[in-house]
């Protein structure tokens, strides 16, 4: 009787590491599934950084003087902006169904946009011939106006905005390919994309925000 028992407790042995070897298997294939903290990652790494170049235009008529001796104040800023473009992660989901992955990403937005404070220098400024006086005061509205003008070309610049979005979901699609080829998968990539309308609320919002915070 010794003999059947050994081989019984010998195959539920066998059995028992196949099943652990079996769990621990696909446990380490769905670690290495395409993740969305990855994705998120990626999103975050495709932002671009795009430089402006233009000259702000300052006009305020009638700024000094009494009666006939008025002046106008009138000057111009040669100045260089910097506007970063790129997508909103917290928006970027993902589905795995078998073989496909669904990834829903928005469109490129404009998430920053400043003037490059180290392309100022006194050259910068020119003032019209007998214009008002010019204080800092007068400067900083300009720049605002400036930032202001570099923000709603870029967010009018639709190929600029397609480029950083390609530009995403090519660094996405390449993840993901390269998972499947670790694990022996070839995935196929379905594009959700969002509706520019699900974000201008947000967009306006923070555009408000940032131009009030100079």
């Amino acid at each position: 009787m010794k003999k059947p028992i050994s081989i019984m407790l010998f195959t539920a042995l066998f059995l028992s590491l196949a099943a652990c070897s079996e769990s621990e298997s696909n446990r380490e294939i769905r670690e290495i599934e395409p993740q969305i903290s990855q994705m998120k990652s990626i999103c975050e790494l495709a932002t671009m950084e795009c430089y402006y170049h233009n000259v702000a235009k300052y006009f305020e008529e009638d700024a000094s003087g009494v009666l006939w001796w008025k002046k106008d104040r009138k000057f111009w800023v040669e100045y260089s902006g910097i506007v970063t473009i790129g997508i909103d992660t917290s928006l970027v989901t993902m589905e795995i169904d078998g073989d496909t992955v669904s990834i829903t990403i928005p469109p490129a937005r404009v998430f920053r946009c400043k003037v490059d404070e180290n392309t100022l220098s006194k050259d910068s400024f020119i003032i019209a011939q007998n214009s008002a006086e010019v204080e800092a005061e007068h400067q900083t509205e300009a720049f605002r106006d400036a930032q202001a003008k570099m923000r709603e070309a870029a967010e009018n610049d639709t190929a600029l905005l397609a480029n950083a979005q390609l530009r995403a979901q090519k660094l996405l699609e390449d993840y993901v390919r390269n998972i499947g080829e670790i694990i022996g998968k070839t995935y196929t990539v379905k594009w959700i994309h969002m509706d520019d309308s699900t974000e201008s609320d947000k967009n306006n919002t923070e555009s408000v925000n940032e131009i009030e915070n100079l």
